[in-house]
C-alpha cells in the first residue's frame, strides 16, 4: 500500500509534469502572432521563473478536492482538467506575486530575486504579470468552452481577482510605506485585508472551480464551503504575517519586510490593541522605518509585549472554531468534510 507522503509526492510530480505542456502552448500563441524571438525567449524564460516555483499548494488543493469529492468516480480527464484549473491558480497567485513584489519593493520570493530585479527585467515586469493574468483566459477557453460550467469557471475567475485587487487596495491606502500612521490600523481593517486579499483566492477559488467539475450547482453547498474557507484563509494569512516576523528565511523562502514596509499586519495590530503609554510611543517612533535598528526595536517590544505567545493562542483558537464548523457541514450539498480536512492538514502549526 502507497503511504500517504509518497502519494502526495506522486501527485505533486504528476501535477508539475504537466506545466511544461502548459508553457508550451501559451508560447504557441505567441507563434500564432509572430511574435520575434527575443519576445519568445523572454516569455518562456518569465513562465518558468515566476510559476511553478512556490509550495503549489492553491494548485494541488483542486486536484485534491475533485479526488475527494468524485472518489472512485474520477476519471483521468477529470485528473488532467482538474490539472489545468489548478496550473490557472498557479498562474493568477504569480501575477500577484509578481505585481505585489513591485508595489512592496520586495527583495526575495521563493529564495530567489523578484521577477523585477532581476537583470534586465525592472519595470517590463508590469506587462508580465498582465500577460500571467490572460494566460488564465487562453486555457479556460481551450480546454473548458465546450463545458457547461465554462461560465461559472470566468465568471469565478473574474470575481475573485476583482475581489483580491480590493483587498490590495485596502492594504495599500491603509499602510503606505511613505507615510506611517498607526492610526489607520486596526484588527477589523486587517481582517478585511486578509478575507479580500488572500482568502477568496488562496481558499475558495480552488475548492468552487473542483465543485463546478463535480457538477455541484445548488447555492447553499458553495455558501456552506465559503463559510469555512474564509476564515481557513484567514487564519493562513494570520500564520503568513507571523512567519514573517518569526519564520527561518532558509525555511519561507524570502526575508520579512513586513515591518520595515509598514504592512498592517496581524502582529502589529495586536501589539497596538495591548500597548500602553510608553510602548505605543515606540511603535510610533520605529514601525515602518527603512532602518534595521527600528525593526530590531519593533521586534523586541513583541518579545516584551509576548506577541508569538498572544499567535499561539489564536491558532489554537482558530484551529479548534475551524474544525468544530467542519464537524457540522451537511454533507447531503454534495460536500465532503475530507475536503477541509485536507486544507487544514496543510496548513496547521506550519513553518513556511
Amino acid at each position: 500500500m502507497v503511504s500517504v507522503k509518497l502519494q502526495k509526492e506522486e501527485n505533486r510530480k504528476a501535477f508539475l509534469d504537466i506545466f511544461p505542456t502548459l508553457a508550451e502552448e501559451v508560447l504557441a500563441e505567441l507563434r500564432k502572432y509572430n511574435m520575434p524571438q527575443d519576445a519568445y525567449e523572454w516569455t518562456k524564460e518569465m513562465l518558468f521563473y515566476n510559476v511553478p516555483g512556490g509550495k503549489l499548494n492553491r494548485g494541488l488543493s483542486v486536484v485534491d478536492t475533485i479526488r475527494i469529492l468524485k472518489g472512485d468516480a474520477v476519471t483521468e480527464d477529470d485528473i488532467f482538467k482538474a490539472s489545468v484549473l489548478g496550473w490557472l491558480v498557479e498562474l493568477l497567485q504569480a501575477f500577484f506575486l509578481v505585481s505585489d513584489d513591485i508595489m512592496d519593493s520586495s527583495i526575495t520570493r521563493r529564495g530567489q530575486p523578484c521577477w523585477y530585479r532581476k537583470d534586465g527585467v525592472g519595470m517590463v515586469a508590469i506587462n508580465d504579470a498582465f500577460i500571467l493574468e490572460s494566460c488564465i483566459y487562453v486555457f479556460l477557453k481551450k480546454y473548458f468552452k465546450s463545458t457547461d460550467y465554462y461560465v461559472d469557471l470566468l465568471e469565478l475567475f473574474h470575481e475573485v481577482t476583482f475581489q483580491t485587487e480590493l483587498g490590495q487596495l485596502c492594504d495599500l491606502i491603509t499602510a503606505p510605506e511613505d507615510n506611517v500612521d498607526l492610526s489607520k490600523f486596526s484588527v477589523q481593517k486587517h481582517h478585511f485585508i486578509v478575507v479580500y486579499k488572500t482568502a477568496y483566492y488562496s481558499f475558495y477559488l480552488p475548492v468552487a472551480m473542483a465543485m463546478h467539475m463535480a457538477g455541484i450547482k445548488n447555492e447553499s453547498a458553495y455558501k456552506a464551503a465559503e463559510e469555512i474557507l474564509i476564515p481557513l484563509g484567514e487564519y493562513f494569512q494570520v500564520q503568513d504575517d507571523y512567519l514573517d516576523c518569526y519564520g527561518e528565511p532558509e525555511f519561507i523562502g524570502k526575508i520579512g519586510t513586513d515591518i520595515q514596509d509598514n504592512k498592517c499586519s496581524w502582529l502589529i495590530n495586536q501589539a497596538l490593541a495591548k500597548a500602553n503609554a510608553d510602548q505605543r510611543k515606540v511603535l510610533d517612533e520605529n514601525y515602518g522605518k527603512k532602518d534595521k535598528a527600528a525593526e530590531t526595536k519593533i521586534k523586541e517590544l513583541y518579545v516584551e509585549m509576548d506577541i508569538e505567545g498572544t499567535y499561539k493562542a489564536y491558532e489554537e483558537k482558530s484551529y479548534q472554531e475551524i474544525s468544530g464548523m467542519i464537524s457540522k457541514l451537511d454533507e447531503s450539498l454534495g460536500l465532503k468534510k475530507a475536503v477541509f480536512t485536507e486544507f487544514m492538514d496543510k496548513i496547521y502549526r506550519r513553518t513556511k
